[in-house]
């Protein structure tokens, strides 16, 4: 990759939480380095409350987000597809994105936790620190340096952190 903004497609079946809080993420903190989307492969066209809310509790961009398709980015090149949930990890991407260098960051989602308020909040809360923990590890790397091949096995390697 040359020395350019990186695109990086995050997606999820439903592209509803996970995806967007990862997009919301990787936009704040990697801003003039990186430009982040996220898309689904089946979206359920809104976004889960709970991930605004909790993107408004660490005073992150609740604006702008939709549930979309990743047909939708078609003329966008992707450097990066990172899936982070598992329905999404043995999908097969649309031919346009083929030459994107893709990881796996499976996390559970916690728009399926039932329970208190509380324990809901918890778990929105975990999905979050723990995605956070990925983005700003994906941030210390030298996006520019590594192979493709590097890359791929640097940033799996990251979705391995809880």
């Amino acid at each position: 990759m040359s020395h350019k903004i990186v695109n990086i497609l995050v997606v999820c079946t439903g592209n509803s939480c996970r995806s967007v809080m990862t997009e919301a993420l990787l936009n704040y903190f990697g801003k003039r380095r990186i430009k982040a989307y996220s898309a689904g492969s089946h979206p359920i066209g809104r976004i889960n409350e709970g991930a605004l809310a909790t993107l408004k509790r660490h005073n992150l961009p609740t604006e702008g987000y939709q549930s979309q398709s990743w047909e939708d980015f078609e003329n966008i090149v992707m450097d990066i597809v990172i899936t982070v949930c598992d329905n999404a990890a043995g999908e097969i991407c649309p031919a346009y994105l083929t030459k994107a260098v893709r990881a796996h960051w499976g996390v559970s989602d916690p728009g399926h936790v039932k329970g208190t308020d509380t324990e809901k909040i918890a778990a929105f809360e975990q999905t979050f620190a723990t995605l956070t923990r990925r983005v700003k590890g994906l941030l210390e790397l030298d996006l520019h340096a590594l192979s493709n091949q590097e890359l791929a096995d640097r940033l799996n390697e990251i979705g391995k952190l809880s």
